[in-house]
């Protein structure tokens, strides 16, 4: 009978052994670089998706790539709600099946679906009012067909937002439970899906109409939905920790309020900056259409340095919280130091590369003269910023996963709103448009600042609070337990 007994814990200990369960076991370095590789890829990849739209309009008509530059606040906006709440469901879930808490775990996946319905709800309405919204945003400018393009490409991109929110969600599925090859995968195809169809729906290839701004719209909806078709194939047929089935999607409001609980501050976090380039938009337009155009190719191009640096936070949140469900201090500090020294140095590699090759950059988008002349300033002085955003945006990695979201929504709100939209309006109105674009730098460290100052409460007052164990996982001993 107690033999039994035993055979029988032995074959439940078997049963609740699960892939997640390497986010705890293997060694932290190359877990952090197997976690976030594909994900430093795939993002990479969705920033070619990114600027892919821009350098094909930028061959069709200057025009057309400043209606998207104006454009741009609003898909980062649609973005924020999409991969915030995506954000929030994985870092529940990671540390649900650190917890072995698996039911909840379940709970956590079919909401999160729940709570795309909501966002989507809100951006179809701004789809609705695209004529009117572009308007607004274009006060300064007298060019129609900048409002035309622009006011087309607004209202395809947001009726058409669910692709991209869902696709989020299949992602974060896949990053909370430690599968991240497959978001490259998904990545990939999307990528080539659009590269593939922009040219041909925005000139007009094979006999089809041109349709510019519309094309290109079109594109990049179509890739998005590609990819969420991807996504749904990845999760059923290799995502085994999460059974996702249609019947199981039912709203359980306490669940829902922890998701928004910790995605809420990183909807805010990536929401800031939609507010910052809305704001800078306004104010650049004081001076011309080309300083918004040159601004808004600036945000594609940095695109390129920050999305990978967001695909190694991405890596790390879920093994830290991981980890602190599971109560591994070692690790979790481990991969807190390993994330900010890949952060500042792939970040200062972008810096060097803007400060060398700015002609070259923004050729890319077929620039007239004047533009590149203005350009070359832009990517000089905004890029200095890139080293102290990586060590901002590698500690954000810890304060999501720790259930501090909060902090990274109050370094956000002080460099985008409090610092960078006061001080490039000052800028402007003192020293012209060269030297509004020195607000970024400004901001960048006040953030450093400020991530110092949170990780410091952080590590008072919930890792020093943490069991200290051995490598194995086993509780050590210490004074304080002894008495």
């Amino acid at each position: 009978m107690e033999e039994k007994k035993i055979n029988t814990e032995e074959n439940s200990n078997n049963m609740q052994k699960r892939d997640s369960d390497r986010l705890g076991t293997e060694p932290v370095h190359s877990l952090l670089l197997k976690m976030s590789a594909p994900l430093m890829v795939s993002m990479f990849v969705m920033a070619l998706y990114n600027i892919v739209d821009s350098i094909f309009l930028g061959m069709y008509s200057t025009d057309a790539l400043t209606a998207v530059s104006y454009c741009f606040p609003f898909q980062n906006l649609n973005a924020a709600f999409g991969i915030g709440t995506a954000v929030g469901m994985s870092a529940l879930l990671s540390r649900y099946l650190g917890a072995r808490e698996y039911d909840r775990a379940d709970k956590v996946a079919h909401n999160g679906f729940i709570l795309v319905a909501i966002n989507y709800t809100i951006f179809f309405i701004v789809g609705c009012l695209a004529g009117p919204i572009m308007r607004l945003m274009t006060s300064d400018s007298t060019n129609a067909q900048i409002i035309a393009d622009g006011t087309i490409y607004l209202r395809i991109t947001q009726w058409l937002s669910f692709a991209p929110m869902i696709q989020s969600m299949f992602e974060r599925l896949l990053q909370g439970t430690g599968k991240t090859k497959y978001i490259f995968y998904m990545q990939v195809a999307g990528t080539l899906f659009n590269a593939v169809v922009d040219p041909i729906l925005i000139f007009g290839l094979f006999g089809l109409p041109r349709m510019g701004a519309k094309g290109a719209a079109l594109a990049t909806v179509f890739g998005q939905l590609f990819g969420c078709v991807l996504g749904h194939i990845f999760n059923k047929k290799y995502n085994k920790e999460v059974d996702l089935h249609i019947s199981k999607i039912r709203p359980h409001l306490r669940t829902m309020r922890e998701i928004y609980r910790i995605a809420i501050p990183s909807i805010v976090l990536q929401a800031m900056g939609a507010v910052m380039n809305f704001s800078l938009n306004k104010i650049l337009s004081m001076f011309s259409d080309l300083a918004v155009t040159t601004f808004g190719v600036y945000f594609k191009l940095q695109s390129f340095v920050f999305m990978p640096i967001f695909g190694m936070n991405n890596g790390s949140v879920p093994i830290i919280a991981y980890n602190y469900g599971a109560d591994r201090r070692d690790r979790l500090e481990h991969t807190m130091s390993l994330g900010v020294r890949y952060g500042v140095g792939v970040m200062s590699v972008g810096t060097l590369i803007f400060w060398l090759f700015p002609e070259q950059l923004m050729a890319l988008f077929s620039a007239p003269p004047e533009m590149v002349s203005m350009g070359i300033v832009a990517l000089h002085i905004m890029s200095l910023n890139f080293p102290f955003a990586g060590f901002c945006i590698m500690r954000g990695a810890a304060f999501q996963a720790l259930g501090k979201s909060v902090y990274s929504m109050n370094i956000s709100i002080m460099r985008q709103l409090i610092v960078i939209i006061p001080c490039a309006y000052i800028f402007a109105k003192i020293g012209g448009v060269d030297m509004v674009w020195w607000a970024f730098p400004l901001a960048e460290i006040v953030g450093v600042t400020m991530s110092i100052i949170y990780t410091k409460r952080i590590r008072k007052t919930i890792i020093s609070k943490m069991t200290p164990r051995d490598a194995e996982g086993n509780a050590l001993q210490t004074e304080a337990s002894v008495q």
